[in-house]
């Protein structure tokens, strides 16, 4: 079924060591060490890691699958798959939706406008159709991809302050099945590795930078891969550069990694909108189209999923055309609140790791002496102990399957000996 298909390809991350690293005190050698605070009397003891993420224990608490990740492609495919299987041609690729009209009269429903010129009838338009989506350019009278002249606005976004690069590489670091997910932060930057599966690392280099610093193509979402800005720079070296002074752990990753991988995009994105709505009589939006969200949860795909599962069970109980409009308007106030919570939780995630954060503070060294510095290192039990626990509690506290009792442990179970055996055919 799908759910096994789902986990074919799924990588659990949430079961191993997830979570904040001393981007210039891991020493190096990937050791896995404890996030306590006897550093501060013991010069001895590593200060590796900061704070450990309390992702397996918040899926205990609702009994539910670990956190994990999976390839949107391979996500897509089987989504697909699934969809034709109920009908062969339900999806129509290459040729876009551009704009739309209501229909005159209750429930009579919409015309649909293709890039073709073409036009369809239907009693509903979803527009999901991304961050820089038509439908919603006709739904608020926008124009899609308007940007600003100082570029920090573009067709209702707002530019985060950060650009990021992103690799991806195959290496069997000494940590590799003990980890699953792992930010090193330091001054004014982080930089994440995440184990996808089959011996693979991806990373993301987050630098606060003005919009429009463009070094590397971009080819994010199945988009067209953009010309690299100087084709002879080596985008790796670049982005090392960026981090002189860090962890050999950093630099392990970016080493293996091929210069041509290197991508980057921009970051982008919108609060809800709560005044305008997210329907106009028979249309609605979900997904980026209305909620674009900062990566760092790992929340936009999560909950553009949410909000396709809570509009299938207003429109399923709808009856009659001429109840679509109060099905919409249901859907949007299901899913306006849980929505701006987490599309927050991601905003402060980002701005607090850049703005608020650098290297904490140590009696034994000079590494952080700063007043972010003394910031971070106070920050450490309430992140701990209170932020994140909550924060990840809030994630999974929406379980409309109910609890899945002693699965989530055999699925696991199951797949951490898959998971070697993939990797290692990597790594040989």
């Amino acid at each position: 079924n799908l759910f096994d298909r789902v986990l074919d390809k799924f990588t659990f991350t949430g079961t191993r060591a997830c979570g904040i690293k001393d981007g210039l005190r891991s020493d190096g050698s990937f050791r896995m060490t404890n996030d306590r605070l006897d550093y501060l009397w013991n010069e001895d003891a590593p200060a590796d890691w900061f704070v450990k993420f309390p992702l397996k224990q918040c899926a205990d608490l609702f009994g539910l699958p670990y956190t994990g990740v999976i390839d949107r492609p391979d996500l897509q495919a089987i989504l697909i798959d699934e969809c034709k299987k109920l009908n062969p041609d339900f999806i129509q690729n290459g040729n876009p939706v551009v704009s739309y009209v209501n229909k005159e009269g209750k429930g009579n429903g919409v015309t649909v406008e293709l890039a073709d010129g073409s036009e369809y009838e239907a009693d509903v338009l979803v527009g999901c159709d991304g961050i820089w989506s038509a439908v919603r350019a006709t739904m608020y009278n926008e124009e899609i991809k308007e940007t600003s002249k100082d570029r920090m606005k573009r067709q209702g976004c707002t530019y985060s302050g950060y650009t990021v690069f992103a690799g991806e590489t195959i290496i069997k670091t000494p940590d590799y099945y003990e980890t699953g997910y792992k930010v090193y932060i330091g001054p004014q930057r982080y930089f994440v590795t995440s184990d996808v599966g089959d011996g693979r690392i991806q990373w993301y280099a987050f630098f606060a930078l003005p919009p429009g610093s463009k070094k590397a193509p971009s080819g994010w979402g199945g988009s067209v891969r953009t010309e690299q800005s100087d084709p002879g720079e080596n985008l790796v070296d670049y982005v090392k550069s960026l981090h002189e002074g860090w962890s050999e752990e950093v630099m392990t990753i970016l080493d293996s990694t091929p210069p041509e991988s290197v991508e980057q995009r921009d970051l982008y994105d919108r609060f809800p909108e709560f005044i305008r709505g997210w329907t106009d009589k028979n249309v609605c939006l979900m997904g980026d189209a209305v909620h674009a969200m900062m990566p760092n949860l790992g929340q936009g795909g999560c909950q553009a999923l949410e909000d396709a599962y809570v509009l299938t069970e207003c429109l399923e109980a709808t009856k009659s055309t001429e109840n679509i409009e109060e099905a919409l308007q249901e859907y949007y106030n299901k899913r306006i609140v849980r929505v701006s919570i987490v599309q927050f939780l991601s905003r402060l995630a980002s701005d607090l790791i850049i703005n608020a954060f650098d290297t904490p503070w140590s009696p034994h060294d000079d590494l952080g002496k700063s007043w972010k510095s003394y910031l971070t290192f106070f920050w450490k039990p309430l992140l701990q102990y209170v932020i994140f626990p909550f924060q990840f509690a809030y994630l999974y506290s929406y379980y409309p399957s109910g609890s899945m009792g002693e699965l989530p442990a055999q699925l696991e179970e199951k797949w951490r000996k898959e998971h070697k055996v993939s990797a290692e055919k990597q790594f040989e």
